[in-house]
């Protein structure tokens, strides 16, 4: 049997400490856990992974296109990634990670999905600043086609667009941010956002200043954990036809 905790890699960032860790959990029997900390913070934990997959699922599933360009901003442990790659009419994925080395993960294999991602021929793995790539409205966020748009944008990065991982980031929520984001969206294209915890009522009339309809799903699921149901938000908007 494999050791029951191990540090799989960590990194000195610009935005703190930040570690790949496995936990093998004896009353789970034995099923190993990915975790990603940040700092002092939990980002990621392969143990809960529904919202995250239902962003894409419900996101692309607004779409009647036969084929979609598509991004997501955050890459993570790769699950909103491969819930994209799921659907067969994502003819590209633009994946936007600021943390170089959780692209690293990937590339080598260090973390369950990433070999899905990195075979993909769909797929393309992109170093860069999602919000700042988002404010430069003259350009895609596709680095090898600059004036392309997109029929759906996800992303999964901050936990709430009130609890970010750093300040910065707070422009993007605000109705200007948003305005900007939507330029790169092809019409009637979707922009799908996960947070953590149930939907909130006011992000949503938010979204609706900026976008032609917004609506929020919370979904449910199972916490081995603790015994009790857990939750997390998906935020829908699409741009007008």
């Amino acid at each position: 049997m494999g050791m029951n905790y191990e540090e799989i890699d960590f990194q000195k960032t610009s935005l703190g400490d930040l570690m790949l860790r496995r936990r093998r959990l004896i009353q789970l029997k034995g099923l190993d856990i990915y975790e990603v900390k940040l700092g002092e913070a939990f980002l990621m934990s392969s143990l809960y992974h529904e919202a995250e997959s239902q962003l894409s699922s419900l996101g692309l599933g607004l779409l009647e296109k036969d084929e979609l360009d598509v991004v997501v901003g955050g890459l993570g442990l790769g699950y909103t990634a491969v819930s994209a790659l799921e659907d067969r009419r994502v003819k590209s994925l633009v994946v936007v990670e600021y943390l170089e080395p959780v692209i690293q993960w990937h590339k080598k294999g260090l973390v369950p999905l990433g070999s899905r991602l990195s075979n993909d021929p769909r797929c393309r793995l992109v170093g860069a600043d999602f919000f700042a790539l988002s404010r430069d409205i003259s350009k895609s966020f596709d680095p090898l086609h600059p004036a392309k748009k997109h029929d759906a944008i996800l992303l999964d990065i901050d936990h709430t667009p009130t609890r970010v991982l750093h300040q910065s980031n707070t422009r993007f929520y605000t109705e200007k941010g948003l305005t900007e984001l939507a330029h790169h969206l092809t019409p009637g294209g979707v922009f799908g956002l996960w947070a953590d915890g149930p939907a909130e009522a006011c992000f949503t009339t938010h979204l609706g200043k900026v976008f032609a309809t917004a609506n929020a799903h919370t979904i449910e699921f199972d916490n081995p954990v603790t015994g009790r149901p857990s939750s997390g938000a998906v935020y829908l908007a699409r741009t007008g036809h």
